[in-house]
């Protein structure tokens, strides 16, 4: 089963576009993604730059409109993620607490939709889009 990690540091969402995480806390977090290397189950991972150097395009009446960073009015902003795979939601979950993430951190942890998840006509209309894991 696959299932990623969302971490949501606290304070990201008013950091400046050019935040950096520390050198201890890059040191703490490269240990602890070798573990999930060496124990197999890393499929993917990354950190994302601060949500004020990003844009979101929202699509309210139809019609895309873009407001550039940082947004005011949010309270949890995705700092990174980890795609893991693993037997069990327990499991997720327990790599999820050995993370060295900050104290006011969240972990959010869910299972990746499997094309196998789906109805036989969802499966077919996804047929051939390589992307798309089964």
């Amino acid at each position: 089963m696959r299932f990623m990690m969302l971490m949501i540091p606290d304070g990201y969402a008013s950091a400046a576009p050019d935040a950096l995480p520390s050198l201890e806390a890059i040191e703490a977090m490269m240990k602890y993604n070798e573990e999930l290397k060496k124990a197999g189950v890393l499929l993917a991972l990354e950190g994302l730059h601060p949500p004020a150097s990003g844009a979101r395009v929202s699509f309210k009446g139809g019609k895309p409109t873009v407001v550039d960073g940082p947004f005011a009015e949010v309270k949890e902003v995705l700092g990174g993620y980890w795609i893991l795979d693993v037997r069990s939601r327990d499991e997720a979950i327990e790599w999820a607490r050995r993370c060295p993430a900050g104290e006011n951190a969240i972990i959010e942890v869910r299972r990746v939709q499997e094309m196998s998840d789906f109805p036989e006509d969802v499966q077919k209309a996804a047929a051939g889009f390589s992307e798309l894991k089964g």
